[in-house]
């Protein structure tokens, strides 16, 4: 290798490292920031997006607005970030759903793994399966008696066809033996008044949408999902500890962008990210709400999504379930 060679090779790593330095000065962006999020105002992801929105923007000196885009189980959220602004300028909030588990059931438009770059994890939280105070089940094991007793009669209802609480209702159909009726919505503030009104059995739901209600009377809460009770709950008993050893189906939400973005930004917004879920007073809000925090590397989330992508896929092959 020639010294003209050499010297060609080093102006070309110098521009490469140039232009990094170039694009990561364009962060914080110029411009208002869109925090996507899939479901719509009220459920659980919009609750944890609207708390780290605001801090995220009081941090890095810009607007961070909650978009709201309900519909397909998050769906149509992750693909439109997917093909969203390359500029840092639009994030999601994408979740367990979208991420790791449509995807084996539909086409869905992008690739959690090719479209979409990891940003950092979210929070992470059990679901708590519940029924309405006034439907005479009081246990885990009476809602079970009544599938087996009435086989397709027990509906429960989801945030959309592939979500979180559609396969945890699907997993705990498999290990319990029961068939259960699906019923989707378009997100937990959507599904809740309809439990409350009596229009189906059951709904695996995320803590701040059925803790309001449990602490009402009005919501009978049967078993929550994580192999360990939750400290808010901790007089209801886990699915696994119900006669399901090792049964565990945790919900989760992380940040992710359009894989089109330059690497200097998306490691700036992993570290802004990680900033806030690593805040005290975001912690102890969040706690409050039934979720917690789980900050993430970039790569640390990657291996995360494929191995949850593994486990959610042999469920749905071995349900046989696809788009409703």
């Amino acid at each position: 290798m020639n010294k003209r060679h050499l010297l060609r090779c080093a102006f070309g790593l110098a521009a490469v490292a140039l232009a990094g330095f170039a694009q990561a000065q364009d962060f914080p962006p110029k411009k208002p920031v869109t925090l996507v999020v899939g479901f719509a105002p009220g459920g659980a992801a919009d609750a944890a997006a609207r708390l780290i929105a605001k801090k995220l923007g009081d941090n890095i000196g810009q607007s961070v607005v909650v978009d709201n885009r309900a519909g397909a189980g998050g769906n149509i959220a992750h693909q439109l970030v997917a093909n969203g602004p390359t500029d840092g300028t639009m994030i999601l909030l994408g979740s367990i759903g979208p991420l790791t588990i449509a995807p084996h059931m539909m086409k869905v438009g992008y690739d959690p793994f090719k479209d979409l770059a990891p940003l950092s994890g979210g929070v992470h939280f059990p679901n708590v399966l519940v029924v309405n105070a006034n439907s005479g089940i009081k246990t885990l094991a009476d809602s079970v008696a009544l599938a087996r007793k009435q086989a397709g009669s027990v509906t429960f209802a989801s945030t959309g066809p592939g979500s979180a609480s559609h396969l945890t209702g699907e997993l705990f159909g498999q290990q319990a033996k029961v068939e259960m009726t699906h019923v989707p919505y378009k997100g937990g503030s959507a599904a809740m008044p309809d439990l409350l009104a009596g229009r189906f059995t059951a709904y695996f739901a995320a803590p701040p949408t059925a803790l309001p209600h449990i602490e009402s009377g009005k919501l009978t809460p049967l078993a929550t999902t994580g192999l360990t009770r939750p400290a808010y709950l901790p007089n209801v008993p886990t699915v696994a500890e119900s006669g399901y050893p090792g049964f565990e189906a945790l919900n989760w939400y992380a940040f992710v962008a359009s894989a089109k973005t330059p690497a200097p930004i998306l490691d700036r917004w992993n570290q802004e990210i990680v900033k806030v879920l690593e805040d005290p007073s975001i912690r102890e809000q969040f706690q409050k709400h039934g979720l917690t925090p789980h900050p993430t590397s970039r790569a640390e989330l990657t291996d995360f999504m494929r191995k949850e992508s593994a486990k959610w896929g042999a469920i749905v092959r071995d349900r046989k379930i696809s788009a409703e």
